[in-house]
């Protein structure tokens, strides 16, 4: 087919999505208007004088596909396709200049179908004469790549079906070979995925063609048989025929009865599958009766029984029970009246309606992906519109990938075995349409986790086919799954005990893992802060950034610093000395005036007086603790308790500052009161805070601070207590260790 030569007369809108195919096949886009004619235009400089790998001129090639798609229905957009592919090789940005000439739509079409040949030419050495493949690996990825291709655009499934049919018969009429890979692809691959998607006119003829390259012989041989008194067996079929049809409709029936051509493949396969001889194969004769409606087809059915003798065991009712296909017809075998050698002799008679016809001629890919199909039947299931036909026809070529996994090899050819090289993966389909690949056995929560992990994670159940199941199912082929998920949330630890099966894929559970690693870091992490933040309270130090202290520390931030310090992996006297200042020379002024007298707080300082001094906050001394001074820099003399690690390492530090206190006597009506801390230890439980509370109230402690954290079921808590003497303190404690849930209760 020549398409006349134009420049583009149609303006250019904003395609349709790549992905939106329902809508392509729903309207009529602008710059689909002359289309063909523009594409060729495009294409012909550029491949005009190229020849393919075959040795066909490479524009006579498209010319041939865009022919063959147009025979099978294919718009004039899907015909233009064919010259874009074969441009995008001599283009340096192929997407960009098409998508800007002709539109992304043409652009993604081009460049993916392009893609995919390429991978499929890399591949056919993997093709071997006994099995489908010697490589399965090779194989396999080829095969998933095409399925994949075929996902993401239907459109891609109607051109490399043409391209390679338009191939064969080059070879054919060129008298050329053609490679035993790329004829064995043929009838093992493509073959078998135009018959699962039921474009019956090019399976045949891609069968015959391949097998007539792969076994020559015999071909030659079953074509001989068939020219033998072919005028005599044809002269009797079409009196048959005339016979039939005119008798229906004097019966009222509206039938057009025609003979069905004969196909050597599907001959040579009945014999070898039946160990039939040739005279035995009912497919050599054989016809076809097209009605209006479903009715007339069992109207039919009945008349030819009625005046033929039926053949036992060889009635087929494909209306009631389409093929998985979706081929629907009424197949029987009867023994007509005929003359000569051809009496007594069976025919096959097929009985359909004109749908059925059309479906079985084009298939319900071009009925869907290229004409707008709407509402058109699919399977013998009414489809509810485009993207019910789209699920329909997706579905089908799961079905073809797994046709490939179960039986890799024509029935009837020789070959040691069935090789299962696709039983390792599943595909399943989204509520959009989009197919997604996951291991065998995967669960809804793989599939969640394939499309997102924030999805995974929040994900709560699931729908398959519409069904909610459990999240823990495995999935099938084929299925279409919906998941339900929470605004927020994480997942659960049964996702990660493998005896449970929620999840199939390593990646999934891998992504769990991590969230629990995560929220583990972030509890330690919240632990650390606390500890660093307390210790900084103490030392008077809150002014200080905590990213600036983790630097001098040597961390690449504050939470490196953190998490440390909350796995106990880090010393917080590290921190300390940091945020002290280092010791003065030794040869300093005296620091300290010598004088007497008791200072005011009840401290005596021995041999000084008029001495300002305050209470430590590391170790918050309380009359009768045992009690040392320390002399600060501009802050007089700081009081610590004489078992205060602080004190220690200071008074390793500096000796000489070091001096003796101890508590002066105070009268009773002004008798003062100290902050000490308590830390609790205890079960988390509702109401703990209330009960330890209530200990100190009955007590008449004066509770000034609470802090609290709960890590895993256990609570850690401090309380901020005023006293006047630090030994009933003691006795304060035990009664707050027995308090329920509490494991232990100490000073700090």
């Amino acid at each position: 087919m020549k398409a006349s030569i134009a420049q583009p007369t149609g303006p250019l809108t904003t395609p349709v999505p790549v992905n939106d195919l329902i809508a392509a096949s729903e309207r009529t886009l602008a710059d689909q208007v002359h289309a063909l004619a523009r594409a060729r235009a495009f294409a012909e400089p550029l491949i005009a004088e190229e020849t393919l790998d075959s040795g066909e001129n490479t524009l006579a090639h498209a010319d041939a596909v865009a022919a063959i798609l147009r025979d099978v229905g294919g718009s004039e957009a899907m015909q233009a396709a064919s010259y874009l592919v074969h441009a995008c090789v001599h283009l340096n940005r192929p997407h960009e200049v098409i998508a800007k000439a002709f539109g992304e739509n043409f652009a993604t079409l081009a460049v993916e179908t392009t893609q995919l040949m390429r991978v499929q030419r890399l591949s056919r050495g993997a093709l071997s004469s006994g099995h489908l493949v010697d490589d399965a690996g090779v194989q396999t990825e080829t095969v998933r790549k095409m399925l994949l291709a075929f996902s993401r655009d239907l459109r891609v499934v109607m051109l490399r079906l043409a391209s390679r049919l338009q191939t064969l018969r080059w070879h054919a009429a060129s008298k050329t070979p053609v490679a035993e890979a790329m004829a064995r692809e043929s009838l093992q691959v493509f073959a078998p995925l135009a018959n699962r998607l039921g474009i019956w006119q090019i399976k045949w003829e891609m069968e015959d063609l391949a097998f007539r390259f792969l076994e020559p012989v015999t071909y030659k041989e079953v074509a001989r048989l068939l020219d033998e008194k072919r005028v005599e067996r044809e002269a009797g079929m079409a009196q048959l025929r005339a016979s039939v049809e005119a008798e229906l409709r004097a019966q009222g029936l509206a039938a057009t009865v025609q003979g069905r051509p004969k196909h050597i493949y599907s001959i040579v396969k009945k014999m070898r599958g039946k160990s039939l001889d040739f005279a035995q194969v009912f497919d050599v004769r054989a016809l076809r009766v097209i009605v209006p409606a479903v009715a007339d087809c069992y109207a039919v059915l009945a008349w030819v029984h009625a005046h033929f003798q039926p053949v036992s065991g060889e009635f087929d009712d494909y209306i009631a029970k389409p093929k998985g296909n979706g081929y629907q017809s009424l197949h029987t075998v009867v023994r007509p009246q005929l003359q000569g050698d051809e009496a007594g002799r069976p025919i096959e008679i097929q009985i359909r309606t004109q749908a059925m016809h059309d479906h079985a001629e084009h298939g319900v890919a071009a009925h869907w992906a290229y004409k707008e199909a709407g509402a058109k039947g699919y399977a013998g299931v009414s489809a509810g519109g485009a993207y019910d036909a789209k699920i329909a026809v997706l579905r089908q070529l799961l079905a073809w990938e797994r046709d490939l996994s179960g039986a890799m090899r024509p029935e009837g050819l020789p070959s040691s075995g069935a090789v299962d090289l696709l039983s390792d993966r599943i595909y399943v389909l989204t509520p959009d349409a989009a197919v997604v690949e996951l291991p065998a056995g995967a669960t809804p929560l793989d599939f969640a986790y394939s499309l997102h992990t924030n999805l995974g994670h929040r994900c709560r159940g699931a729908r398959v086919d519409g069904v909610m199941v459990p999240l823990n199912t495995p999935l099938q082929n084929g299925q279409t799954v919906e998941i339900t998920a929470a605004k927020e949330g994480g997942p659960s630890r049964d996702w990660l005990n493998a005896e449970l099966g929620y999840l199939a894929s390593h990646r999934a559970r891998a992504k769990a893992r991590a969230w629990f690693n995560a929220a583990a870091l972030h509890s330690t992490v919240a632990r650390g802060r606390e500890a660093v933040e307390k210790l900084l309270q103490r030392e008077g130090k809150t002014a200080f950034k905590l990213d600036d202290i983790a630097t001098q520390l040597g961390f690449k931030s504050a939470d490196g610093l953190f998490e440390v310090v909350g796995k106990d992996e880090y010393s917080l006297r590290n921190i300390e000395l940091l945020l002290r200042p280092a010791a003065p020379p030794q040869d300093e002024a005296p620091l300290l005036k010598k004088a007497r007298g008791a200072h005011k707080g009840g401290v005596l300082v021995v041999g000084i007086d008029s001495l300002m001094t305050q209470l430590a906050k590391c170790c918050k001394p309380a009359p009768p603790d045992a009690i040392v001074g320390f002399v600060t820099r501009g802050k007089g003399v700081s009081i610590h308790r004489a078992d205060c690690s602080n004190l220690r390492e200071m008074a390793a530090r500096n000796a000489e500052r070091v001096i003796e206190v101890e508590w002066g006597l105070q009268r009773q009506e002004t008798k003062a009161v100290y902050p000490v801390d308590v830390a609790v230890e205890a079960a988390d439980r509702q109401g703990l805070l209330r009960d330890i509370s209530d200990v100190f109230t009955k007590e008449r402690m004066n509770v000034i601070g609470v802090q609290t954290q709960s890590v895993k079921g256990t609570a850690w808590m401090t309380f901020t207590v005023e006293v006047a003497d630090a030994a009933r303190l003691a006795r304060v404690l035990g009664v707050v260790a027995d308090v329920q849930g509490v494991r232990s209760a100490r000073r700090r």
